[in-house]
């Protein structure tokens, strides 16, 4: 695998019975870059990310990331290698104070993970950590409010934040602007492409609005049925007659 090259696919394939989800993708991520996915509704999309996050095994075909064999490791071990992922539906502790979240995240991917009953004291770490990560999403003012009490807009920061705490080398962020009002992405959206910038970061995003694509995008890989239909830059996508016809279009008109 080239060296620039964080994640691939090969041939990556996930059957439901006679239903072909996603099929013999083969798709390479540069390392630092904001690589969007995008495509109709049934297009394979989001079975693609829960197979490049571990949350689905496939049919066959491999990922590989960092020139290491991921294809069959669940969840919880992407994770521990560095691959952060999030969900459409908000995936927070509602009951929790905001900085609790973010501490937790942090810790469950620390040697103290299931160490529960020390003291606060030797967990002050995750709190640095969660202090930092509070920062970055803007949300140190709002570190001991309790999530379910967070606006929308702000329980997808917090989520955002969750993801980072554990300081993950690839995000894999799965329409993170659902639910949220129109003139709240624009503000979410360009801390993501920050945090992306500042932290030497790779993501991939899956999402609807194509003027969020077209905005933050390095590559754009486009998904029909399963399959890659075209791959490129916004400009190229943009100009591209048979994406235009299978999916820009019918959203544009």
């Amino acid at each position: 695998m080239a060296e620039n090259i964080i994640l691939e696919t090969k041939n990556l394939r996930r059957q439901f019975g006679a239903l072909v989800a996603v099929a013999d993708v083969s798709v390479q991520v540069q390392a630092g870059s904001f690589h969007s996915i995008i495509g109709p509704n049934g297009a394979g999309k989001t079975t693609f990310f829960n197979l490049l996050s571990g949350n689905l095994k496939p049919t066959s075909g491999q990922v590989v990331f960092k020139g290491k064999d991921i294809t069959k490791l669940p969840l919880h071990k992407t994770a521990h290698l560095g691959i952060g992922r999030s969900f459409q539906i908000t995936n927070i502790f509602p009951s929790l104070t905001v900085m609790e979240n973010i501490r937790l995240a942090a810790q469950a991917l620390g040697k103290d993970n299931f160490k529960f009953f020390r003291g606060a004291g030797a967990f002050r770490h995750y709190e640095e950590r969660a202090e930092v990560v509070l920062a970055q999403v803007g949300l140190s003012d709002r570190a001991y409010t309790t999530a379910n009490t967070l606006p929308h807009g702000d329980q997808r920061k917090l989520e955002l934040g969750m993801i980072l705490a554990p300081d993950p080398e690839m995000l894999l962020l799965d329409e993170p602007t659902a639910g949220m009002a129109s003139e709240q992405v624009p503000e979410l959206m360009a801390l993501i492409r920050e945090i992306q910038a500042n932290g030497n970061k790779t993501i991939m995003l899956v999402e609807h609005n194509m003027n969020v694509v077209m905005n933050v995008s390095d590559t754009i890989t486009v998904m029909h049925y399963g399959e890659v239909l075209a791959e490129g830059t916004p400009s190229e996508i943009s100009a591209n007659e048979t994406v235009q016809q299978a999916y820009l279009g019918a959203l544009y008109d």
